[in-house]
């Protein structure tokens, strides 16, 4: 059986979505709605998947290496979409096709459907629904001998007789062709109905009408045919992907406390015995190791936490963390911030663009950027880097095992040996030499008698 050629059709404006940004561009945890069908096709192992999309090529760029992007010059119904893919489907292999707007069939529903398919023999295999209020949906009309004998559309008011309407089984609009076949089907349809457009369930007749058998794949999942049109829609496909996402952790050993309160995007890895307290949201590629402890109230994204690491009230956002690293509460990690084993960057604590040193502690307070930060080294309380001299960023290097005292500023750029020390409101702007005692501050003077010559002065 040779891998298919996989047909997503994404050409849909979306104007009932209300938005600049195109239907199939808005984000689905994490990922955008077409890429949903895209990866559950290549997880499938298909041959070729060719996403049919609009003239403006607005999906171009969100599109994997490998997936070809076909235009429909108009948007003149979902067969006319396929008219524009059939110079990618192969004759020889069969040929899946499903809409781009149904984003939750999975790899296992296109595998059955293939294998069903080949299994049957028929020119064409529609998966089905049976649906206890099938509203809209293309009604499957059965043939005598259970074959499928053509899909009744039901979206205005006379498509559909009173007995077709009482039909519950329905067109989940996921397809398997013969490819030779889809391509002759397709030149005989026509688009002699009130929208004017080409409808692919009119391929049914014309194939059975040359004498080829339509069979159907009934599912039980009702999942798989939730369209998103407007953003009511979106959000209960949304709630179903992100219950899928939650229960796929879960059964490889992570503990999602409270899933109503914690969002995980779809590409996110966690290790097993790692548990996410309420209220956390873990966004983009972020990847966490095992045995940690993430939130409450915390947002990660696009960050790397290694083994171990417990992360509390905090916000990370493309940093990296080592085994071990304690962080928060309410810390802030911005871009390029490392934190070597077993560092900590404590309450009200920003890092940004820096390398903190094993066992180092940041403990709260503090601003540290562009810097470089060595082994064992304890930064004070209200400790400031200032790496930015209103042209052009500075790096600040603190060796190990130094220990800065309260409300120190570092003047980057600076070097600050190993175990030195600084004095407590200094303003550190030349280097500091190993094991040294940093002090620049103004000396102390106390004004005798200055309360009550303030008492004395007039008014004014």
């Amino acid at each position: 059986m040779s891998a298919p050629v996989v047909v997503i059709l994404a050409a849909g404006e979306g104007t009932r979505m209300r938005s600049a940004v195109p239907k199939l561009l808005h984000p689905l945890c994490g990922r955008p709605m077409v890429l949903w069908p895209v990866a559950a096709a290549l997880e499938a192992g298909a041959a070729k998947v060719v996403v049919v999309g609009g003239p403006d090529r607005a999906l171009a760029p969100v599109l994997p290496e490998g997936v070809t992007l076909v235009v429909q010059p108009e948007p003149r119904g979902t067969g006319d979409a396929v008219r524009a893919a059939v110079g990618e489907v192969d004759p020889q292999a069969a040929a899946i096709v499903m809409n781009g707007d149904v984003p939750l069939i999975e790899a296992d529903t296109i595998a059955r459907l293939v294998a069903a398919h080949a299994a049957d023999g028929a020119a064409a295999t529609l998966v089905t629904m049976s649906l206890a209020e099938p509203g809209a949906y293309g009604r499957v009309v059965r043939a005598a001998d259970g074959s499928v004998e053509r899909v009744v559309e039901a979206k205005a008011a006379g498509d559909a007789t009173a007995e077709e309407l009482a039909i519950c089984e329905v067109n989940a609009g996921i397809y398997a062709f013969d490819g030779r076949a889809l391509v002759e089907a397709l030149a005989e349809i026509r688009a002699d109905n009130a929208q004017g457009e080409y409808y692919l369930p009119d391929a049914v007749p014309v194939l059975r009408a040359a004498g080829r058998r339509v069979a159907a794949l009934l599912v039980d999942d009702p999942s798989i045919v939730l369209g998103v049109n407007d953003r009511v829609e979106l959000a209960a496909v949304r709630a179903l992907a992100q219950r899928r996402i939650h229960e796929r952790h879960m059964r490889a050993g992570v503990t999602v406390v409270d899933p109503d309160s914690t969002s995980i995007d779809v590409g996110v890895e966690i290790g097993r015995d790692t548990v996410i307290e309420p209220s956390t949201f873990l966004r983009g590629a972020t990847r966490i190791g095992s045995g940690c402890r993430i939130g409450p109230l915390t947002t990660i994204e696009d960050a790397v936490v290694h083994d171990d690491v417990t992360i509390r009230h905090s916000f990370l956002t493309q940093c990296e963390l080592h085994d071990g690293v304690t962080v928060g509460p309410y810390a802030y990690l911005r871009p390029g911030a490392v934190l070597r084993e077993r560092a900590k960057a404590g309450t009200f604590v920003e890092i940004k663009n820096s390398d903190i040193g094993a066992r180092t502690k940041v403990p709260h307070l503090s601003y540290v950027g562009d810097a470089d930060v060595g082994e064992d080294t304890n930064i004070g309380a209200g400790n400031i880097t200032a790496n930015y001299d209103g042209r052009r960023k500075h790096r600040t290097t603190i060796g190990s095992r130094v220990k800065t005292s309260v409300d120190t500023a570092f003047v980057a750029p600076v070097t600050v040996g190993d175990d030195a020390y600084t004095g407590a409101g200094s303003v550190i702007t030349e280097d500091v030499p190993e094991g040294a005692l940093g002090i620049a501050r103004e000396r102390q003077r106390n004004v005798e008698g200055y309360a009550n010559r303030k008492r004395e002065e007039p008014d004014r």
